[in-house]
C-alpha cells in the first residue's frame, strides 16, 4: 500500500497554541493567582489534537482509500510512550525516598493506570476532584489527560474509517462528526451538574473537543476561500482564550458549557490559520521563544506535575525564589527528556523500518511501567513498619457514628434527615448532635460519655452542610447546595419534636467563611452572614430545647498530617516537622463573630475546645503517641476517643449521671 506524503506545511501557528496551552497549565499549577483558569490550557491540547489527528486520517485515507491503522498506532506509541515511560519511573523512584510506604504503595497502583493509559478511569472510580487540594498528593494524576488522548487515539481513526466508507470524500464526514460532538456534549453538560468527576475525566464526555478540532479542519478550506476577516477571526479566538485563562476559575461548573471557551477560541485560531495574514494572531504565535516551548510542550507536561508535587512534600511553603527554581527544573527535565528520550525514540531508524518493531516496543514500555508499578508497590508493602501501620488506620478508621452506620454522615444529594440513636433505650437525659462532618468526628468521645451515663445521643449530620442557617457553595456539585438548606429544616423540624436536653452544633465554618487561615473558594462567605445564619439556627431551635452549645471549630493544618508524619517516620525525621503554629492553624474572626452572636441568648452557650489540641503556641501533629488529626481537620478516630472525659468536663463541667445538663 502507498505511504501517504503530508504536505510540506509546518503550522507554526499550532506550535505556538501548543505553548499557550502547557504554559496556562504550569502557571495554573504554580498557583499563579492571575491565571486561574490555566488548567483549560488541556483543552486547547484535545482540540488540536482532534486537528491534527483528522488531517492525518483523512490525508491517508483520500490518498490510499484506506488507512493503516497499526502504522498509525505505531507513530503514536513512537511520539508518546518513551517519554512518559521515562517520567513514570523516574516519579517512581524519587517517590522512594520522599513518599511514605503506604503511600508508595497507593501511587504505584496509580502508577500502573498512568502506564496503561487508564488513569483517568481509576480517578472516575474514586470521585475524585482535580481541584481539591489533597490531589496536590498524587503524582500521577496529570496523567488523566494523557488518558483521554490515548483513548481518542484508539478509537477516533477507527470510527473516521467507518464514516468514511459509508460516504467517502472530505464533506462525508462533516455530519457523523457533527452528530458526535453534540451527543459527547450534551453528555458533558449533564454530567457536569451531577457527576463531576465523570464528565471530567471520562473520555466519551470529552470527545467533543476533539470533534471540534475534527471539524475545524473539514471547514477550513472553505473558510479559508470565503472568510475575508480572518485576521479578526483569530484575533477574537486568541481573545477567548485569553479570557478563559483570566476569566474562569476552579469554582466554575467545569467542563460543561464553560469549556465551549477555550474550545471555540482554539477553533477559530485554528481557522484563521488557513489563511495566515501579517495582521494574524499567527505573528505572535510564531515568535521564537513560544515555538521553542511548543516544541518540548510534551515533556513540559510529564515533567511540571511531579516536580510541584514533590517540592511541596519537602517544604510546603516555598518562597517565589524557590518556585522559580522548580520552574527552572522542571525546563532542565523537559529539555533533556524532548532531546535524549522523546525526538530519539520518535525519529529511530531501526523502529521506523518496521510497524512491528515499534508495536513491539510499545509493549514492552507498557509492560516495564506496569512491572515497576508492581516491584514498587511490593517494596512498599515491605516497608510499612508498625508505626507507619499505626499512622495509617488512624487515619482510615471511621468515626463512632459511621462505624455503626455509614449513613449517619448524609452525602450531598440526600436532602431527608437520617437520625441515629446510641446509647440508653430508656435515656435520663437526650443529646443532640447537629451539623456536618466536623460534628460527626465528636460523635466518638460523645458516644462514649452517653453510654457511661446511661443518656442517649442522637445524630443528624450532614457531609459539608453546616448547621448554620445559610446558603453555602458546594465544590463538588459546582453550584449552590439548595440540598443542605432543605435537609437543615427538615432537620431541625426533628430535633424540637425530640424535645432534646441539648442540641450541641459544630461546623467547619473556616470552610464556608472567609478567613486569613483557610482560603478555599472565591464563594466564601463574610463572618457577619455567617454569625447572623447561626443565630437564626439557634433562635429557630430555641424554647423547645432546654440548651444548645456551639462548639468552637478546631484546628486546621498546614498539611494532611496522616502524609506528613508518615513520611517523617519514613524520612527517620521528627513528628514535630509536621506541626502547625496556633498562629497558623487558628482563625479568631470566626469565633468571635459565633460567640457575639448568640451571647445573650439565654439557654445558649459557646465553648471554646481549643486547648485539647493546642498549646499556647502550637497545634501538634501527634500527641501522647496519637495522630491529632487525619487530614488537615478532621480528628482522627483513636485521638478523638481519648476526649471522652475533657469533652465532658468542658461541656457540663465536674458531673456523674442524673446530674442535670442545666
Amino acid at each position: 500500500m502507498a505511504t501517504p506524503t503530508e504536505p510540506h506545511h509546518f503550522r507554526m501557528d499550532i506550535e505556538g497554541l501548543r505553548a499557550l496551552a502547557v504554559s496556562g497549565v504550569i502557571a495554573f499549577h504554580f498557583g499563579m493567582t492571575s491565571v486561574p483558569g490555566g488548567f483549560v490550557g488541556v483543552d486547547i491540547f484535545f482540540v488540536i489534537s482532534g486537528y491534527l489527528i483528522t488531517r492525518h486520517i483523512q490525508l491517508e485515507i483520500e490518498q490510499t482509500g484506506s488507512l493503516d491503522l497499526l502504522r498509525f498506532y505505531a507513530r503514536r506509541a513512537r511520539r508518546l510512550l518513551p517519554a512518559s515511560c521515562f517520567v513514570i519511573l523516574a516519579t517512581l523512584f524519587f517517590g522512594y525516598f520522599i513518599l511514605s510506604p503506604p503511600e508508595q504503595q497507593l501511587y504505584s497502583k496509580e502508577s500502573f493506570y498512568a502506564s496503561a493509559y487508564l488513569i483517568n478511569m481509576w480517578l472516575i472510580s474514586r470521585a475524585a476532584d482535580y481541584f481539591a487540594p489533597d490531589a496536590l498528593n498524587n503524582p500521577f494524576i496529570h496523567f488523566w489527560s494523557l488518558s483521554i488522548e490515548e483513548q481518542f487515539y484508539l478509537v477516533w481513526p477507527a470510527l473516521l474509517l467507518l464514516f468514511a466508507r459509508f460516504r467517502p470524500g472530505r464533506y462525508g464526514l462533516f455530519l457523523p462528526m457533527v452528530l458526535v460532538g453534540v451527543i459527547s456534549f450534551a453528555f458533558c453538560w449533564r454530567y457536569t451538574a451531577i457527576s463531576q468527576p465523570w464528565a471530567f475525566y471520562f473520555s466519551p464526555f470529552r470527545a467533543w473537543e476533539f470533534a471540534c478540532g475534527g471539524l475545524a479542519l473539514i471547514i477550513s478550506e472553505e473558510a479559508a476561500k470565503r472568510f475575508r476577516l480572518t485576521p479578526v477571526f483569530g484575533w477574537t479566538g486568541i481573545g477567548l482564550i485569553v479570557t478563559a485563562y483570566l476569566g474562569m476559575s476552579e469554582d466554575v461548573p467545569f467542563p460543561g458549557l464553560t469549556a465551549l471557551v477555550p474550545v471555540a477560541g482554539t477553533v477559530m485560531v485554528l481557522l484563521s490559520g488557513t489563511r495566515p495574514s501579517p495582521a494574524g494572531p499567527q505573528v505572535l504565535l510564531s515568535l521564537p521563544p513560544l515555538q521553542w516551548l511548543g516544541r518540548i510542550s510534551y515533556s513540559l507536561y510529564l515533567w511540571h506535575w511531579p516536580v510541584i508535587v514533590y517540592s511541596g512534600m519537602l517544604k510546603p511553603e516555598l518562597t517565589i525564589f524557590e518556585w522559580f527554581l522548580c520552574l527552572v527544573l522542571v525546563i532542565g527535565l523537559s529539555v533533556f527528556s524532548y532531546r535524549v528520550v522523546e525526538n530519539p525514540m520518535r525519529r529511530n531508524p531501526w523502529l521506523l523500518a518496521r510497524t512491528s518493531r515499534s508495536l513491539g516496543f510499545a509493549a514492552l514500555l507498557t509492560a516495564c511501567g506496569a512491572a515497576a508499578a508492581y516491584g514498587s508497590a511490593r517494596v512498599a508493602n515491605h516497608n510499612i513498619d508498625p508505626q507507619q501501620n499505626l499512622i495509617l488506620r488512624s487515619a482510615e478508621r471511621d468515626s463512632s457514628a459511621r462505624q455503626f452506620d455509614d449513613g449517619c454522615l448524609l452525602n450531598a444529594q440526600h436532602v431527608q434527615p437520617k437520625a441515629c440513636e446510641f446509647g440508653a433505650k430508656n435515656p435520663g437525659k437526650t443529646i443532640v448532635l447537629f451539623g456536618d462532618s466536623h460534628a460527626d468526628h465528636w460523635s466518638t468521645p460523645l458516644i462514649s460519655i452517653v453510654k457511661s451515663n446511661r443518656w442517649q445521643l442522637v445524630t443528624y449530620l450532614k457531609s459539608s452542610c453546616p448547621a448554620a442557617d445559610v446558603t453555602i457553595w458546594n465544590s463538588m456539585l459546582v453550584r449552590n447546595y439548595e440540598e443542605c438548606d432543605r435537609w437543615r429544616q427538615l432537620a431541625m423540624r426533628e430535633i424540637a419534636t425530640r424535645k432534646p436536653d441539648l442540641v450541641i452544633i459544630s461546623e467547619y465554618s473556616s470552610a464556608y467563611v472567609k478567613n486569613d487561615i483557610n482560603v478555599i473558594s472565591a464563594h466564601q462567605i463574610d463572618a457577619g452572614a455567617w454569625a447572623r445564619g447561626l443565630r437564626r439556627t439557634v433562635d429557630a431551635l430555641g424554647s423547645p430545647v432546654t440548651k444548645i452549645v456551639v462548639l468552637r471549630d478546631g484546628p486546621v493544618h498546614k498539611t494532611y498530617l496522616d502524609k506528613c508524619v508518615a513520611r517523617a517516620l519514613w524520612q527517620k525525621r521528627g513528628t514535630e516537622a509536621c506541626d502547625t503554629p496556633r498562629s497558623g492553624a487558628m482563625e479568631e474572626t470566626i469565633p468571635d463573630a459565633e460567640r457575639k452572636a448568640i451571647s445573650d441568648i439565654g439557654n445558649a452557650s459557646y465553648v471554646d475546645i481549643t486547648d485539647l489540641f493546642c498549646n499556647r503556641t502550637t497545634c501538634p501533629a501527634m500527641i501522647g503517641g496519637k495522630l491529632t488529626f487525619r487530614d488537615r481537620h478532621h480528628i482522627a478516630t483513636p485521638f478523638a476517643a481519648t476526649l471522652a472525659t475533657p469533652l465532658q468536663r468542658a461541656l457540663f463541667g465536674t458531673m456523674n449521671a442524673g446530674t442535670p445538663i442545666n
